[in-house]
């Protein structure tokens, strides 16, 4: 979100081209940051293209400054959109919620703790296992965010997924992209904890927000690009070989749940169903 205020706040374009040339600038800025590549280019291609989307009329005149503040003013209803999402997601998410739940989430995701501080307030209690998600423990920042807020959590070891699924009623994760096969690229970890539910039959929920959604096809694991696998500082200064990646990609194979809002309604899909276009 701080990324597109920054994007719709410094444009200085005179006409269109310019316009186009000076956000893939700044857009190839962002890709090589070290905040998620997976979600900027997500974000970043449907910022561009909801901007963009301006009446003939308008970009027929000669005063392109009417033409920039059409534009300023589609990047702040896109900006609006993407604060209030997670609220939605998380609002309507409660109804899948019941006392003395075990839920499982790996790593750490926004709309996965909102959604758990949303159910926590109605009045709702469980109890959640956070993997602390190696190799950069963000499930330690998870779980001390749950326990500020006063959900019962309790942090497991990466390989103790299997021992405690016979216990879990529901698998609660985030996403870094939804795929144009259905499938989620994130956390490293993730297909692992798929597996593992789906052979011991439990309900495996994806929570993504609608800016999420990535026009790339893996069909497995070395089919992740690897500016998604790996930081932009590993890829720049680093021997591969010897690196970890940070994501993995879960096929609509393993059958999560996605869940994701849509203008205000909320949407629980069968990921194998999904087509991204």
């Amino acid at each position: 979100l701080r990324l597109c205020s920054h994007l719709k706040l410094v444009l200085s374009a005179t006409t269109v081209n310019e316009l186009n040339k000076e956000l893939t600038e700044i857009v190839n800025g962002m890709a090589r940051t070290d905040h998620s590549s997976t979600s900027i280019r997500s974000a970043s291609d449907l910022f561009r293209r909801f901007i963009t989307l301006a009446p003939a009329e308008l970009l027929d005149q000669q005063d392109f400054s009417k033409v920039l503040a059409f534009y300023r003013q589609r990047g702040k209803i896109f900006i609006d959109r993407v604060a209030k999402s997670r609220g939605m997601i998380a609002k309507r998410a409660i109804p899948f919620f019941r006392d003395n739940m075990n839920v499982l989430t790996h790593s750490y995701s926004k709309v996965v703790l909102e959604s758990l501080v949303s159910v926590h307030k109605s009045g709702i209690t469980f109890q959640v296992w956070v993997t602390e998600s190696q190799p950069d423990e963000s499930g330690r920042q998870m779980h001390e965010a749950l326990r500020k807020e006063g959900i019962k959590s309790t942090m497991i070891l990466d390989s103790a997924v299997g021992y405690l699924m016979e216990r879990i009623d529901m698998v609660l994760v985030g996403a870094e992209g939804v795929m144009e096969t259905g499938g989620i690229i994130n956390k490293i970890g993730t297909l692992n904890i798929a597996i593992c539910a789906k052979t011991m039959n439990k309900a495996f929920f994806v929570m993504a927000e609608s800016i999420k959604f990535v026009k790339e096809y893996p069909l497995n694991q070395a089919d992740i690009p690897e500016e998604f696998k790996y930081r932009t500082s590993v890829l720049e200064n680093s021997d591969l070989s010897v690196e970890h990646p940070m994501v993995d990609y879960t096929s609509p194979q393993v059958r999560p749940l996605l869940l994701f809002c849509i203008k205000a309604r909320l949407f629980m899909v069968p990921s194998w169903s999904v087509s991204v276009h």
